[in-house]
């Protein structure tokens, strides 16, 4: 099972019991469960956890995926990780990460070295990050309070997460897209392009400067945006 948390791009994010009910799920049913955390950086509520590891048992079923694509801005240089427990085990008693990593060395001779310099000088400036994804934080906030202003009422993610995932009521995505754009000036993301389940909202991301997002919400407040 794959499991994406905090959620791109609705961005949900589990809390601790939701969590302990999907590993047990997965102990119980013998699923090996692939969480990717690649917005776990963004996590600032204390019944979330950051990791899946902090749910016991999740050792025995869970590899968990990471990168600095998100907390970094490495989403082209593609430098992450992947933590394969020694735990989990196949039914004859072999342990998962020696396939993994026969596999991964077969097809994978490591990253080039200016992307691990710009890792290791990331993990020596975590503080600066993390200035820069509350500034992030800062401006989905500007973004929820602006729907919530305007009426809406489907506003989803946003807290632990740069994405806002709102509802437009009556509409379909792509008809929300072309009414924001129109009306605007503004570019969303038509929630359908994730897939049917996300027919009728829109992806609002908080990535951009403070000026902008700000301009953006004046701009919806102006034109009385799902009015």
């Amino acid at each position: 099972m794959y499991f994406c948390n905090p959620n791109n791009p609705t961005g949900a994010c589990a809390n601790r019991s939701q969590l302990e009910q999907l590993v047990k799920f997965c102990t119980d049913n013998k699923i090996l469960l692939v969480l990717d955390a690649a917005y776990a950086v963004y996590i600032r509520d204390a019944d979330k956890p950051k990791t899946i590891f902090e749910i016991p048992g999740a050792r025995n079923i869970a590899i968990e995926t990471n990168s600095f694509s998100k907390s970094a801005g490495f989403t082209g240089v593609r430098l992450g990780w992947t933590v394969i427990p020694s735990e989990i085990k196949y039914g004859e008693g072999q342990a998962l990460k020696d396939d993994y990593n026969r596999l991964f060395n077969t097809h994978f001779n490591g990253a080039a070295n200016v992307s691990l310099a710009g890792g290791l000088a990331t993990l020596q400036n975590m503080d600066v990050v993390m200035k820069v994804i509350e500034y992030y934080q800062e401006n989905t906030k500007l973004i929820m309070d602006t729907f919530s202003e305007l009426g809406f009422t489907g506003i989803y993610g946003g807290r632990n997460s740069p994405y806002v995932f709102v509802k437009f009521p009556g509409k379909g995505s792509w008809d929300a897209f072309d009414e924001i754009l129109q009306k605007a000036q503004v570019i969303t993301t038509p929630g359908v392009g994730f897939g049917p389940a996300g027919e009728g909202f829109v992806r609002v991301s908080s990535y951009g400067s403070r000026e902008n997002v700000q301009e953006a919400c004046r701009r919806f407040k102006a034109v009385g945006l799902g009015k």
